[in-house]
């Protein structure tokens, strides 16, 4: 059995070293380097994990990310979802709507839908990647509420239907926390909770609605073992306080967010991952401009050891 690491340390390492720790969170090229399709590897937990590896061998960075499909979850709580061939799986609609369809709403069991295969894909990619911390990903419960009511309904329902939200997210929060135990248990290092759907409200909405679950999910899981990494791609400052009191150890920010800023408004012993634009700016741009926008990226952050260069998660918010 793999030997787990200490992340507590590997984060002390972080503080410590003089150089950049860089992860850019990437996983679909990997699929591209085994001439294999996106639906294939969502779909099959074995090329899922040897595109992870392949990427790995070709394009190491300080640790590595499984594929983050937010639609996973939803998937086992029953939402029909579409697999394109080359395009991430989409959930195609809301399957509750009020009170009495969230309270007949069952929690899944972990064997429902593709969890299996994600737990698979995350098994042999922590037993054959050695040396550096493998993280899992998975939706944060407000995103993820989002995708069963309809986001454009738990927009309005959080201030018409509160305790129908509350009831979805209670429902939700115990399915995520019984997968989070799962993927700890595959030997992974930690997890990504993606909850950019959280970035759509105020802060104060964000603290009743996804902080407060998110941080169930990060009490359940991390310890010295196992590190929570935050990701809201949807917060341009206005929520970064909510991000800081789910307890997670790691937060994610997207391109619209000033990283500067995060460093004046997070504890100091807290990592914060930031927010190269993987489309519009590694696919889109030139080399050059590749080179300056890191570099600057880098010169900015150079006097905050507890800053780590990545990329955002492009994720969609819809449904």
């Amino acid at each position: 059995m793999k030997t787990k690491m200490n992340m507590h340390d590997w984060a002390q390492q972080i503080f410590a070293s003089k150089k950049c720790t860089a992860i850019p969170i990437m996983t679909h090229p990997g699929i591209e380097l085994l001439g294999k399709s996106v639906r294939d590897a969502v779909c099959n937990g074995e090329i899922h994990a040897i595109a992870i590896q392949k990427l790995n061998e070709i394009y190491p960075a300080d640790a590595t990310t499984v594929i983050m499909d937010l639609t996973v979850e939803a998937e086992a709580f029953g939402a029909p979802i579409i697999f394109p061939e080359n395009e991430v799986p989409a959930v195609t609609s809301h399957i509750v709507s009020d009170f009495e369809s969230v309270q007949a709403l069952e929690i899944p069991s972990l064997e429902t839908g593709r969890i299996q295969e994600y737990l698979k894909a995350n098994t042999l990619t922590a037993k054959n990647i050695i040396g550096k911390p493998v993280f899992a990903g998975m939706i944060g419960p407000f995103s993820l509420a989002g995708r069963l009511f309809d986001m454009s309904e738990l927009m309005m329902a959080i201030y018409i239907e509160p305790d129908t939200i509350k009831l979805l997210l209670e429902k939700c929060t115990q399915f995520l926390i019984q997968y989070a135990k799962a993927l700890k248990a595959t030997q992974v290092d930690g997890v990504v909770i993606a909850e950019p759907a959280a970035g759509l409200i105020s802060n104060e909405d964000a603290v009743t609605f996804s902080s407060q679950y998110v941080k169930q999910i990060v009490d359940a899981v991390q310890d010295e073992t196992f590190m929570t990494v935050l990701h809201n791609c949807g917060n341009t400052g206005h929520c970064t306080d909510s991000m800081v009191k789910t307890g997670a150890s790691a937060l994610s920010f997207g391109n619209a967010f000033n990283m500067v800023s995060a460093f004046e408004e997070c504890p100091e012993n807290i990592l914060l991952m930031g927010n190269l634009d993987p489309v519009g700016l590694f696919k889109q741009a030139s080399s050059a401009e590749v080179k300056q926008k890191t570099s600057a990226l880098i010169q900015a952050s150079k006097t905050h050891p507890n800053f780590i260069l990545s990329t955002i998660l492009k994720l969609s918010m819809r449904r």
